[in-house]
């Protein structure tokens, strides 16, 4: 959805800047015509004649371009440009932008720009973390600002990979989505996603092999096409992609009571729900409070443990039963045998609009592939999909839901 855009790239001084290349590659490619703008910094990086030579245009770096008085308007790219994108973006400019510090071109661009301003951070992960830092980016984003930032790692403080700047691919993934036509927009929707883990004791429980990727497609299907989107994720490695986090609020869990707390107080709230996560049918009736141990005298080995399994909350029949006139509520069913015939009893119970069933004797489909194949089940009828893969096969699901007419909240 970029052809025929119009983009100003601000480029600052980041040893990310040699990126900017690919960034304009990409966008040119979609059909993007590129302006650079660049700080007196972002010179010593990249040469104005690389750029100059991949976007076909003079690259805008000082307030006068000559000394016969010919100057650079920024009022005038203000007006021009169908967005601004601020790639690599330092600690430096972020100051600069937030604090309406207009002492170089790019700055006086952006204060001039009528157009959505996109910001890619390139940092080290002291600068990110500084305060100062994040003061700034909370006050941009308080502006209508969008960041886009590479995925953070797994850490207990959230800030692994942070600071660095997002890939070119994901950047223009990001732009391409926003100018794309939103089907989905000022609709609220709820997924839930991955499996639950039950606890046995500290160190182990009962789960299953869901990675989350069928219903993390679903998400950023959901959030491509402008709904505001509530991710309910158990425990999974799956990670949303930059251009999806930033639009996404996401709610972490563990075991199926925190899944249904969660989804019991954002279902009323929204227009429609998604119900992906494979969620454990039962628990543990009593957790351990420290690990089981096997017996070390031999002569008396326990032979066998017996653990005493309780039904978990059924989230689907409460969710059905909340379900009030307008609301949509989609089901999965993970079916080894009768898959239809059970799907449909699913379905009737659990209140669902329609299902989408998966079966175990499609080989290369269902936990842990990249590739599915559903059917959809409705009380109108069944169509069947071939296999594909999962973000595609998220597409075919989310168009069965915009066809239904989702109703926004009275």
């Amino acid at each position: 959805m970029l052809k025929g855009k119009k983009i100003v790239l601000g480029i600052t001084g980041s040893i990310a800047a040699y990126k900017s290349c690919l960034i304009i590659r990409e966008l040119i490619k979609s059909g993007a015509e590129v302006q650079v703008v660049i700080t007196p910094a972002g010179k010593e990086f990249i040469t104005p004649i690389t750029l100059s030579a991949l976007t076909h245009k003079p690259v805008v770096s000082e307030f006068f371009s000559q000394r016969d008085g010919t100057w650079n308007s920024h009022v005038d790219l203000g007006l021009w440009a169908d967005a601004m994108l601020i790639a690599p973006c330092t600690a430096s400019t972020l100051g600069k932008m937030a604090g309406g510090v207009a002492d170089n071109m790019l700055i006086t661009t952006y204060l001039s720009m009528k157009a959505p301003v996109f910001i890619a951070p390139a940092m080290d992960l002291d600068m990110y973390a500084h305060p100062s830092t994040q003061s700034n980016m909370e006050r941009l984003a308080s502006y209508g600002n969008h960041f886009i930032e590479a995925q953070s790692g797994f850490l207990a403080s959230g800030l692994e990979g942070k600071g660095r700047m997002a890939e070119p691919k994901d950047i223009v993934a990001v732009l391409d989505n926003f100018f794309e036509p939103k089907d989905l927009a000022g609709k609220k929707i709820m997924l839930t996603a991955g499996p639950t883990f039950e606890k046995i004791d500290p160190v182990r429980f009962i789960g299953n092999y869901s990675s989350g990727k069928m219903g993390f497609a679903l998400t950023e299907e959901c959030a491509r096409r402008g709904a505001e989107v509530t991710l309910i994720a158990g425990p999974v490695n799956a990670q949303l992609t930059p251009f999806a986090s930033h639009l996404i609020r996401r709610i972490d869990v563990e075991s199926a009571q925190q899944m249904r707390d969660a989804a019991v107080s954002t279902f009323p709230d929204t227009d429609a729900a998604i119900l992906c996560a494979a969620v454990a049918d039962f628990r543990p009736e009593s957790v351990a409070s420290q690990k089981i141990k096997r017996e070390e005298d031999h002569s008396s080995l326990i032979s066998h443990l017996s653990i005493q399994l309780v039904p978990n909350p059924d989230i689907a029949a409460e969710l059905g039963k909340m379900k009030r006139e307008g609301q949509k509520l989609i089901g999965f069913a993970l079916e080894t045998n009768d898959e239809e015939q059970n799907a449909r009893k699913k379905l009737d119970k659990k209140n669902f609009d329609f299902i989408v069933l998966n079966s175990l004797r499609n080989e290369g489909t269902c936990f842990k592939s990249d590739e599915n194949q559903i059917s959809i089940i409705s009380r109108e009828g069944r169509r069947d999909f071939e296999k594909k893969p999962k973000n595609l096969v998220a597409k075919d699901i989310i168009d069965v839901l915009a066809g239904t007419g989702i109703s926004p909240k009275e």
